[in-house]
This record gives C-alpha cells, structure tokens and sequence, in this order.
C-alpha cells in the first residue's frame, strides 16, 4: 500500500511541475522505466533514491512522505 501511495504523491508533484515522466526522471539522473515502476508502485526503492526524486521536486523528503498520508 505505501509503494502505491508514494507513486501517487510522485505523480501529483511531477504533474505539478508540468514534466512527462520520461523529463522528469532525466532531469534527475533516474531512468525513465525505473521511475514509471515508482509512480506505478512497483518498486521498492531506496532512500537514496527517494532523496533524488525528492531535491526534484524541490521538496524535503518529509513533505513526500506526508503526502502519502493525505
């Protein structure tokens, strides 16, 4: 459930910023297809990558959590 919840708050702030997944996940140094597997809950990622989706965004990692929780 939370891998589901995490890609749902990934999806709304990158949608946010108006990017596809693919510029997205280029603009922060992920391949597209591991952070479409993200956003798609399919991933159990890690804490390093969490904090690179998170400076991404320009958010801390604490806002991304707390959005899962909304």
């Amino acid at each position: 459930m939370i891998k589901n919840k995490f890609g749902l708050a990934c999806k709304h702030f990158r949608e946010e910023l108006g990017l596809s997944q693919e510029k997205f996940a280029l603009s922060i140094g992920m391949d597209r297809t591991y952070y479409s597997s993200v956003e798609a809950g399919k991933r159990n990622i890690s804490i390093q990558n969490i904090k690179k989706i998170a400076d991404g965004f320009n958010i801390s990692i604490s806002t991304l959590f707390h959005y899962t929780e909304l």
